[in-house]
């Protein structure tokens, strides 16, 4: 059984709406947008995120510096629009994609699928998502990502395990997955080692024995 047939079309329904796209632009505005986030991607890939400025992706997508603050508000906020369509094909997968990763597969296989896909993600996005979840004390947690993240884990935990505390557990599961950690991390462990032993700690949770 999944969390969707055990929790029935509202979980579903939750999940989704955390996932849902920003407000329609107008046509103009939606080019510019996209023309802005291009840019940006590619000045990120070439030279790293943290020697890009604001005043080169304004030079480069040929709009003022004030038009790009008051879009997205500082490099935290381009990050995070940026890595929106990244995340947004990750979830699409959760809620629809195949098993283990989506539906029709066990909780507990779930989970660890889970656990995996997003270690990977996180390696191909590191920078920018640690970006977005630095830019103050507690971002990481106050974005729709991070909610969705937590409310799939606690639905898949709490099918699993229902004797466990499903919320917070989601939030301990999640921790090893911030980006910080990755980053000062990341000369010691490599993405191979951090997927499996990540792996292996929703194993531990779910079982009380790694996998295999």
């Amino acid at each position: 059984m999944t969390d969707m047939s055990a929790h029935g079309d509202g979980v579903h329904v939750e999940l989704a709406r955390l996932r849902e796209s920003p407000p329609k632009e107008r046509a103009d505005a939606a080019r510019n947008r996209a023309k802005i986030l291009d840019v940006a991607a590619r000045l990120f890939a070439r030279h790293g995120v943290a020697d890009v400025s604001m005043d080169q992706i304004a030079a480069e997508a040929e709009v003022g510096k004030g038009t790009l603050f008051r879009r997205f508000g500082d490099k935290a906020g381009l990050a995070s629009a940026l890595l929106g369509a990244r995340e947004e094909e990750l979830q699409g997968a959760i809620l629809g994609g195949p098993p283990p990763l989506g539906p029709d597969a066990p909780a507990g296989e779930r989970l660890i699928a889970f656990t995996t896909a997003y270690a990977r993600f996180l390696e191909a996005n590191l920078d920018l998502v640690r970006l977005s979840e630095t830019a103050s004390p507690g971002a990481r947690y106050r974005t729709g990502a991070y909610r969705f993240w937590h409310l799939h884990v606690r639905i898949l935990l709490a099918e699993a395990r229902p004797d466990l505390d499903a919320d917070y557990l989601a939030h301990a599961l999640l921790a090893p997955l911030g980006a910080d950690l990755r980053h000062a991390t990341k000369d010691a462990f490599s993405a191979d080692r951090v997927a499996t032993d990540l792996a292996a700690l929703a194993a531990l949770v779910l079982t009380g024995q790694s996998v295999t």
